[in-house]
């Protein structure tokens, strides 16, 4: 267990919680010349030298806090906050009103507003499953799937405005610098495969969102818990290949002899969480090198199944490959898989400001099949069970116009839609609700954070046990004030 990690206290915390700042050094020093903290016994000569630090791998796989449900994540984040009311959450009043000028209190981009006009959905809402989960028309395949999935309607978040919610949606905070939420689940857990990151990310192949690597940042820990992102393609990773004519054996002798260098340096007692990272992480890459191209390499994939997610067709190949490739590396050990739905640009991604049906019909359109084959694959492959899905945006959609003309709707974080398969969660079953309008949530209403506690949870982490010491505190992805799993779902 690292001196950080959950419980355990290093004397550097015990000073802070004794009074932290200059009072605290006060007492450091009265207590040191007290005799509170432990000394050599006096003697001849200069004390003996500390013992070295030996170099121990942050990613080393580590036991669950309780027996766990789930061993990985795969997380489809839809970029640019898809529409609640034209996707999962069916709200007939909405067709009813369409085109009409009513009072309802919003909050996007364009401030606070205290009327609208009302967009009807642009798809009919079908039921699917034994369940008879009503869905909209554009996701018929994840439809066929429902009776595997929990829709949890009624989330919440502080913020609209994409750059601070994507934050929050990651990293349970609005502002940058803590660590996302695969951070925190590779920070508990490690990782079951040293050939390969136990934190990837997928970008967009239009580019990555708002933020960059903020989103997949550790934050304060280790540099070794943040993302690494690849490509589903024969290149997965940027430089990882040697220079020509540099063999393996001489990149070996190379690398030993930095690793030996860098440990004398660690081992001067230096806290230095980023070096040890960077010793990691040219292991790691080493080793990738190797390993990385056959995870990628869909060679022994059948026809069969690259059909089943798009493969080969042109809508939806690109974001296909992305859900295979998380597939195959969580069938590999990789703890948490991100997938991006949704590049830097508005047309490039969810946020459906002018057009509903242009935007909402290309996205889901390139992802639907995608999604749904990737719940298929897990599901016959016995990995569904070990596996949680997550789908969803940094927040929700209006039920109002945002334009005197058009269709498109403005962020909405008052109310909206995610859902989890897998991993312990109950199937064809929907919880919380929002308003009739789908702008609210109004029952069972459950915070960003509690989403983050249910797949720490799954993962056989206590959401306000794990923690991380930092700025004087026991820092929580769940934050100091903790939060609960929705329970309903479990």
């Amino acid at each position: 267990m690292s001196r950080n990690q959950f419980c355990g206290r290093t004397r550097r915390e015990f000073l802070w919680e004794a009074g932290a700042g200059f009072t605290g050094l006060a007492l450091a020093s009265q207590l040191d010349r007290d005799g509170f903290f432990p000394r050599a016994a006096a003697q001849d000569g200069p004390a003996p030298a500390a013992p070295p630090r030996s170099f121990v791998n942050p990613m080393a796989p580590k036991p669950p806090m309780f027996p766990a449900k789930a061993k990985s994540v795969i997380f489809i984040f839809c970029y640019g906050g898809p529409s609640q009311v034209d996707t999962f959450d069916h709200k007939p009043e909405l067709y009813r009103l369409d085109g009409r000028t009513i009072p309802v209190r919003t909050f996007g981009r364009g401030g606070h507003k205290a009327e609208g006009r009302v967009v009807g959905p642009k798809w009919q809402f079908k039921p699917y499953g034994r369940c008879g989960k009503l869905v909209s028309d554009l996701f018929p395949n994840v439809g066929s799937c429902v009776d595997d999935i929990a829709f949890v309607h009624s989330l919440y978040a502080e913020s609209p405005i994409h750059g601070s919610a994507l934050l929050m949606m990651n990293s349970g905070r609005i502002l940058s610098g803590h660590p996302s939420l695969g951070g925190w689940v590779t920070y508990g857990l490690g990782s079951e495969n040293e050939n390969l990151p136990g934190y990837v990310v997928m970008l967009d192949k239009t580019g990555g969102p708002i933020s960059g690597p903020k989103n997949w940042s550790s934050g304060y820990m280790p540099a070794a818990y943040q993302g690494v992102v690849i490509r589903a393609d024969r290149t997965p990773i940027h430089d990882l290949a040697p220079p020509p004519g540099f063999t393996r054996e001489q990149q070996r002798t190379l690398l030993d002899r930095l690793k030996e260098k860098n440990e004398e340096h660690l081992a001067a007692r230096r806290d230095n969480t980023e070096l040890a990272a960077r010793i990691a992480s040219y292991e790691l890459a080493f080793k990738m090198q190797q390993h990385a191209p056959e995870a990628v390499d869909f060679a022994q994939e059948t026809a069969e199944t690259k059909a089943l997610y798009g493969i080969g067709d042109e809508k939806t190949d690109d974001f296909g490959r992305k859900c295979l490739l998380a597939r195959r590396l969580v069938e590999r050990g990789v703890r948490f898989v991100q997938v991006y739905s949704g590049g830097a640009h508005n047309d490039d991604n969810w946020d459906a400001h002018t057009d509903m049906v242009r935007n909402h019909g290309k996205h889901a359109g390139a992802t639907d099949k995608p999604v749904a084959g990737l719940l298929k694959d897990l599901k016959r492959k016995g990995l569904l069970d070990e596996t949680i899905v997550v789908w969803g945006g940094e927040f929700g959609r209006q039920p109002t116009a945002e334009y005197a003309q058009g269709t498109g709707r403005d962020h909405n974080s008052y109310g909206f839609t995610m859902w989890l398969a897998g991993g312990g969660i109950k199937g064809g079953v929907s919880v919380g609700k929002t308003d009739e309008l789908g702008n609210n949530a109004v029952e069972d209403r459950f915070h960003v954070k509690n989403l983050h506690a249910t797949i720490l949870n799954q993962m056989g982490l206590d959401p306000n046990r794990l923690s991380y010491f930092y700025g004087g505190l026991d820092q929580k992805l769940v934050g100091v004030e903790g939060a609960e799993p929705i329970r309903q779902i479990i």
